[in-house]
């Protein structure tokens, strides 16, 4: 949505309205690359060895925003995309090694790189700006796209699956392209249910951005995610959609199985967490 577009009207009190959680199992498969597991012995602490606040200290090097500006020119334009590239630049010109930004883009390049993602799952897919930073770095990737691919989306083209192949193809994509088109909670629901035992590297939030919505996209992802997996979820300080952080609040943050950082100072916002357990 543009800041500048007519609001929406938001709930005002979404205070104890939350109902549903995630229903974790356990989960034995992890991201090796930021996990150490025992051969033999004890395993005394969770697998996971860095903290989310460590990985956004890397991540908010300027590095990723250059790398941003450089994705973001080899893909399609639109206007919201051209607008971002050229803040981008304008905030690298204005305060260099001191601009401490970061952004869905800024985050999934600096998550793929560190990570090395084998699977990715992305609700709300659009143009596939995030999906190819993913890409960029993980052309081997596994990637699960969901969307509704709704016309004149906020205003503006969105050209549906056929685009999102040309693009992956410029990025040099060369791994799994799994397209779900539709409503994202009937969708999910049977992509999980024909394979309950799935378990992602790197999951990306940004679909249904109502209330309710939003918790029920987090509740059906989340027990998939492997240990020293990431999730991100994008938007957490959007105008229009200021209880979004609320639902990152109550359902990862307070979650003592995973370790989070969030950026909701600048831009629209965006928080990622990594699962400890």
């Amino acid at each position: 949505m543009f800041w500048n577009q007519k609001k929406k009207e938001v709930p005002q009190d979404t205070a104890g309205k939350q109902t549903r959680t995630p229903e974790y199992g356990d989960m034995e498969q992890i991201v090796k690359n930021v996990c150490y597991r025992t051969e033999g012995g004890t395993q005394w602490y969770p697998p996971l060895m860095v903290t989310a606040e460590s990985l956004a200290d890397r991540i908010l090097d300027k590095k990723y925003v250059e790398d941003a500006v450089k994705l973001m020119e080899r893909l399609g334009s639109d206007d919201y995309t051209s607008y971002l590239n050229l803040y981008y630049k304008e905030g690298l010109r204005r305060y260099g090694e001191n601009w401490r930004y970061a952004d869905i883009v800024t985050v999934l390049l600096g998550l793929s790189e560190l990570l090395k993602p084998e699977s990715y799952l992305e609700i709300g897919v659009r143009r596939g700006r995030s999906v190819c930073a993913v890409a960029s770095r993980s052309p081997e990737c596994a990637i699960h796209m969901f969307d509704k691919w709704t016309p004149n989306y906020a205003g503006m083209d969105n050209p549906g699956p056929g685009f999102i192949e040309s693009e992956l193809e410029k990025i040099g994509h060369k791994g799994l392209r799994d397209y779900h088109n539709g409503n994202s909670h009937q969708t999910l629901k049977a992509f999980f249910a024909k394979d309950p035992a799935i378990a992602l590297d790197l999951v990306t939030v940004d679909g249904d951005h109502s209330y309710e919505g939003a918790i029920e996209d987090i509740c059906d992802v989340l027990p998939h995610l492997k240990v020293g997996g990431a999730v991100v979820f994008d938007d957490i300080c959007h105008p229009k959609h200021l209880y979004l952080r609320e639902v990152w609040r109550d359902l990862v943050e307070k979650e003592q199985r995973f370790t989070t950082w969030t950026c909701a100072d600048i831009g629209y916002g965006v928080g990622f967490a990594l699962r400890r357990w």
